[in-house]
């Protein structure tokens, strides 16, 4: 049976940095949405841990400035040689609801969500 997600996630690959306390993670995002986001890192972080995430977009090769937004570890998986984290959103301001929805309106171009490198292993495990 199907889950259907409250925020629609776009598969675009951002670059991340994860602050948890005096340690910090670095990755890409496999997807991103309104509620959070799942990225690739090179560590495990504890389940439960509350950290700020720096989202930035890539083109080409130039990034854009940072967006940083409070989030949750809800869940982390070894995968392949790395890591896949998920990240929930937490306690986002208006200005964090407004600058991510303008970020969202930017990989929203209308068309079907498509996997930017490979499929979730994640979705294929737990459907």
């Amino acid at each position: 049976m199907a889950v259907e997600r409250e925020h629609q996630r776009y598969a675009h690959e951002a670059v991340v940095t994860l602050h948890a306390g005096a340690k910090t993670f670095r990755g890409r995002t496999q997807n991103l949405s309104r509620g959070g986001l799942c990225a690739d890192i090179a560590e495990p972080i504890l389940l439960g841990t509350d950290l700020e995430v720096d989202v930035q977009l890539v083109f080409e090769d130039v990034e854009s400035e940072p967006l940083r937004l409070p989030a949750r570890v809800v869940w982390c998986t070894t995968l392949d040689d790395t890591f896949q984290v998920g990240l929930l959103f937490q306690k986002l301001t208006a200005d964090h609801v407004e600058y991510l929805s303008m970020f969202l309106r930017y990989l929203d171009d209308g068309s079907p969500t498509q996997r930017s490198r490979r499929e979730s292993t994640l979705d294929k495990r737990f459907g």
